[in-house]
């Protein structure tokens, strides 16, 4: 796959707004796609505009391979998302898998066009790994592992030939998490928001807050009632905290 390929093959922007005072640039989860944030396009405030990341072997996608390394799979995203984000202020949000992500591109970003804020969702720390090898699951084991959390519509987990579809882009995106291992004292020199659901079985509070370690700017951490998929409820007060931090009134942190 191109390093260089045209920022439409990985950006999708759902509704155009040239006059939003800033971009919000959204990393789906294990298995997700971009258009996870279609309804956010919709629904944030007008000063913001909305693009996300689709990852290869999903929705228009789906006939590419997936990439199950999560660093590579950051090398590919930079130069597209530098390219849709040039001349104005953006910022990055990611969930889950799409935390890690949205780290290791904005330490590719670093410098005067990097983004002004990091938000960070469901996802623990790179300093907390923890072993994990979901990805090795049978076909039967993986789809009872997305059931558990909870983030697929489980009348597709019941659909074989939805199934044949799904799963190996979820299983190319948990290896690609579940191997990553960020460098050692890997920071960004940027503001950094985490995010968290207080009964996520995938990420606790402490590790959570740790994300502090990995930024040299400030820090901050909102805890949701919920769990691993907090946000679909709670969407509105999430994409207003969004919007009140990247207001260019406001203090980002």
């Amino acid at each position: 796959m191109s390093p260089h390929a045209p920022a439409q093959t990985w950006i999708r922007r759902y509704q155009d707004r040239p006059d939003a005072a800033v971009r919000l640039v959204c990393f789906p989860h294990a298995g997700g796609s971009a258009g996870t944030y279609r309804p956010w396009a919709e629904a944030v405030d007008p000063s913001v505009e909305i693009l996300a990341v689709q990852y290869p072997g999903r929705q228009d996608r789906y006939r590419e391979p997936g990439i199950d390394n999560l660093n590579e799979l950051a090398d590919l995203v930079t130069p597209a998302l530098r390219s849709a984000v040039t001349g104005g202020r953006y910022a990055l949000f990611g969930h889950s898998l799409g935390a890690a992500l949205a780290f290791e591109v904005a330490r590719r970003l670093a410098g005067d066009d990097g983004p002004e804020l990091l938000a960070v969702s469901g996802r623990r720390a790179p300093s907390q790994a923890r072993r994990e090898a979901y990805h090795r699951l049978d076909d039967a084991g993986l789809a009872a592992h997305l059931e558990d959390l909870s983030g697929t519509d489980r009348r597709l987990l019941t659909d074989p030939d939805a199934l044949q579809l799904i799963l190996p882009a979820v299983r190319s995106d948990l290896r690609a998490i579940e191997t990553y291992r960020a460098a050692p004292g890997a920071t960004v020199d940027v503001p950094v928001l985490a995010l968290t659901g207080d009964h996520d079985p995938w990420t606790t509070l402490l590790e959570a807050a740790a994300w502090s370690a990995h930024t040299t700017a400030g820090f901050d951490l909102r805890v949701f009632p919920g769990e691993h998929f907090y946000l679909v409820e709670h969407r509105a007060e999430v994409l207003d905290l969004l919007a009140r931090r990247l207001s260019p009134v406001s203090e980002l942190l």
